[in-house]
């Protein structure tokens, strides 16, 4: 297990469905680079993802937005991707259904167990300024608005403020 102190993704890209592992927290602070990681293996042709949750203490709206985002990608795809969720814990799970993500994603209740015979902590250093990570977590939220509209409510005043900063320049 990594270093609980430090919130990490432990990967296997050679894996198919290529493997994703939560290890901590899940966050708009490691979210940017979570988001990279499937814009490059998209490119790549790879189009099949799973991602195991039992070792995520918690995640916030931005990465599940990052998430909502790569599904609504994988949509637009002439030949569609797929990203399921595993081994959600109670609460995790209620976050992903409040927000009406197991619309967009497959949501995986059963104890399966994801291999990862080759993994590798993925990167998160962050060389992003404070606009492009603002421009991050307002995409991440127009995302949870296109996937639910019932969270335009929810998330207003994130939306609002985030717009203005980015206007702003």
């Amino acid at each position: 297990m990594a270093d609980a102190t430090k919130p990490t993704f432990l990967v296997d890209t050679s894996s198919d469905p290529v493997a994703i592992r939560i290890e901590g927290r899940a966050s708009f602070q490691n979210s940017a680079c979570l988001q990279d990681f499937f814009t490059a293996l998209l490119a790549q042709g790879k189009r099949r993802f799973v991602m195991d949750f039992a070792n995520c203490t918690s995640m916030d709206s931005t990465f599940l937005g990052v998430l909502a985002g790569v599904a609504l990608q994988f949509r637009k795809l002439t030949s569609p991707g797929s990203l399921v969720l595993c081994r959600l814990g109670a609460r995790n799970l209620e976050l992903v259904r409040n927000l009406g993500l197991h619309r967009l994603l497959t949501v995986d209740t059963e104890t399966v167990d994801v291999n990862l015979n080759a993994p590798s902590a993925l990167s998160c250093v962050s060389d992003r300024g404070e606009l492009e990570s603002a421009r991050l977590v307002l995409a991440a939220h127009e995302n949870l608005v296109a996937a639910d509209e019932a969270n335009r409510a929810k998330f207003q005043d994130v939306l609002a403020f985030l717009k203005n900063r980015v206007s702003q320049g």
